[in-house]
C-alpha cells in the first residue's frame, strides 16, 4: 500500500512547493517536526518519522507543557520525510493553502513499539528538539481524533510554549516569511526591477577608476538582490552614503529618510535615550530606492527587527597590521575556523572587499547580546592565549604590531557589520563577498569587482543553508 497516496493526490505540484510524496528509509535516529500553518483555521502540524514516512496530526491549539492539558490532534495523512524542513507559502486555492513555518524539530525516541501502539491508540515517547522535550503521549479517543498530553518528568522548560512566534530554521515570522517568498516572487520575473524604483542621474559617475556609474551599481543589486535579501532583509542597517560619488565627501547614515514601500521604521532610543527613527529593507524595491538615494555600501545589526535582543549572527572581522603577508592572514583564518570546528559550530566565510577577510557563524536566538558579546570576546582572548605572538583580542593600535586584531566588539548591539555582497566604497569597488571555505587560500580579500561577484551567482551558493545551520 502507498502511504503516500493520498497526500500526492491533494496536492498540484505544479503550484505548491511542497515535496513530492516520496518514501524513504529510516535512519538511525528518527525525526519529528513541528509547523506552524496558518491556513484556513491556524494550527499546529505534529509529525513523527516511522516507516520512511511523517505520521502526522493537526493540533489546533499547540503543544502545552502542562500536563493537565489534552490537546486535541487530528490524525491526517502521512507526509513525506523531505516535509519535515518545509516552510514557506502554499498557494490560495490549494490543499491547505496558507503559511507554513518549521516550529521545531529534533528527534523522537518511542517507549513501545510503533506499531503497536498506533494500533492500541497509545503512543508514549520522548522529543528532543529545541522547544519541546521529555516524555508525552498521543491517546486515541475517537476514530481519526487523537489526545497530545505532556507526561510529568524532570523536564520544565516553556510556561506558555506557543508563545514563539519564530521559525526555528530561519529565526523569521510568519509575516516574514511570507515576505520573502513574495520577494523571491518578483525577483525572479523576468521583467526589469527598476520599474519600481525611479533612478534619477544613472551616468553619474561613481568611481572613476575603475569608471562605474550610479545604473552600473544599480543593475549590481539588481543581481546580487535573490542572493543578498535573504542575509540582509529585516535588519536594522546603516549605509555609507555618497551624493557625489566615492571620490566626494561621504557619510555614514543609520536614520530614516527614505520613503519607500520596500522600506520598513523601527523607533528605538539612542545612546542617550532619546527615540529615533531606524530602519530596514524589507524587499528589492528597498534596497534599490537606497541605492538611487547614492547609498551604495551596506551595513546591518546583528539580530532582526522582529527580535533585536536576540542576536543570530555572529561576525569576526580579522584585521591585521599594516603590510602584514596575506600568508598569515590566512593562517589567522584558518585558527578561527579550528577554535569554532571544536565548539561543533559551523561558519562561514567572505571577503571584506579590504584587507581582511570575515568569518561569520549563524546561531539560534536563544542568547541575549550581553551573553553573545561575552561569547565572541571568549573567542577572541583563546586564540590571544592559545598564540600569544600572532593574534590580539585589544582593539588599540599599539597591540596590534605584528598581530591580527581579532575584532569580536561587532558583536554588541547596534553595532553593524558589512553585508555579505556590499560593494565597499574604497579606490578599488571591490564586493565583501560569500566564498567556500576551500577558496580561501586562491581569493585575495580585496579581488572581487562587481563583475566578479555577477559571474560567480551562476555556481553553487557557498552559503546555502546558512541560517538553517547551527540551530
Amino acid at each position: 500500500m502507498d502511504k503516500l497516496k493520498k497526500y500526492n493526490e491533494k496536492r498540484d505540484f505544479r503550484k505548491t512547493k511542497e515535496p513530492v510524496g516520496k518514501k524513504v528509509v529510516s535512519k538511525k535516529k528518527l525525526h519529528f517536526a513541528v509547523q506552524h500553518h496558518m491556513a484556513r483555521r491556524e494550527h499546529y502540524d505534529f509529525r513523527l518519522e516511522w516507516n520512511g514516512v511523517l505520521l502526522s496530526w493537526a493540533v489546533p491549539k499547540g503543544p502545552s507543557y502542562h500536563t493537565k492539558d489534552k490537546r486535541l490532534a487530528i490524525h491526517v495523512e502521512d507526509h513525506p520525510f523531505r516535509y519535515r524542513k518545509f516552510e514557506g507559502i502554499i498557494p490560495k486555492g490549494e490543499y491547505g493553502g496558507g503559511v507554513v513555518m518549521l516550529w521545531d524539530e529534533g528527534f523522537w525516541e518511542p517507549l513501545e513499539s510503533p506499531n503497536e501502539g498506533l494500533k492500541k491508540g497509545s503512543l508514549k515517547f520522548r522529543l528532543y528538539g529545541n522547544r519541546l522535550r521529555g516524555l508525552w503521549t498521543l491517546v486515541k479517543y475517537k476514530e481519526d481524533n487523537w489526545l497530545l498530553i505532556k507526561e510529568k518528568d524532570n523536564v520544565k522548560l516553556y510556561e506558555q510554549i506557543t508563545e514563539y512566534k519564530t521559525s526555528i530554521k530561519t529565526g523569521r515570522t510568519m509575516k516574514e516569511i511570507e515576505m520573502k517568498v513574495e520577494s523571491k516572487r518578483r525577483s525572479s520575473k523576468k521583467e526589469n526591477c527598476v520599474r519600481g524604483v525611479t533612478i534619477t542621474n544613472p551616468e553619474k559617475v561613481i568611481f572613476k577608476r575603475p569608471k562605474i556609474t550610479k545604473m552600473d551599481i544599480v543593475k549590481y543589486y539588481e543581481k546580487v538582490a535573490p542572493r543578498m535579501l535573504s542575509l540582509i532583509e529585516n535588519r536594522i542597517i546603516s549605509t555609507i552614503r555618497c551624493p557625489e560619488g566615492s571620490h566626494g565627501e561621504c557619510f555614514f547614515k543609520k536614520h530614516l529618510d527614505t520613503k519607500s514601500d520596500g522600506i520598513g521604521k523601527k523607533i528605538l532610543p539612542n545612546e542617550n535615550g532619546k527615540k529615533e527613527d531606524y530602519y530596514f529593507i524589507k524587499d528589492i524595491h528597498g534596497l534599490l530606492s537606497e541605492v538611487q538615494m547614492n547609498s551604495y555600501e551596506f551595513h546591518i545589526w546583528g539580530s532582526r527587527v522582529s527580535s533585536l535582543n536576540r542576536p543570530d549572527v555572529l561576525v569576526f572581522d580579522l584585521d591585521p597590521d599594516e603590510g602584514m603577508s596575506l600568508k598569515k592572514i590566512r593562517e589567522g583564518v584558518k585558527d578561527l575556523k579550528s577554535i569554532l570546528d571544536d565548539l561543533g559550530l559551523q561558519s562561514f566565510l567572505k571577503t571584506s572587499g579590504g584587507k581582511g577577510y570575515h568569518v561569520v557563524v549563524p546561531t539560534k536566538r536563544l542568547k541575549t547580546w550581553s551573553s553573545f558579546r561575552e561569547f565572541a570576546k571568549n573567542i577572541a582572548i583563546l586564540m590571544e592565549t592559545k598564540w600569544p605572538k600572532k593574534y590580539t583580542s585589544n582593539v588599540r593600535k599599539e597591540n596590534r604590531k605584528g598581530k591580527i586584531f581579532i575584532d569580536w566588539i561587532r558583536n554588541t548591539k547596534s553595532a553593524t557589520s558589512v553585508a555579505p555582497y556590499s560593494l565597499r566604497i574604497r579606490k578599488k569597488a571591490r564586493v565583501s563577498m560569500p566564498i567556500k571555505w576551500s577558496e580561501l587560500d586562491k581569493i585575495k580579500p580585496d579581488e572581487i569587482t562587481m563583475e566578479i561577484a555577477m559571474k560567480r551567482l551562476k555556481n553553487k551558493d557557498p552559503w546555502e543553508g546558512f541560517f538553517e545551520l547551527n540551530q
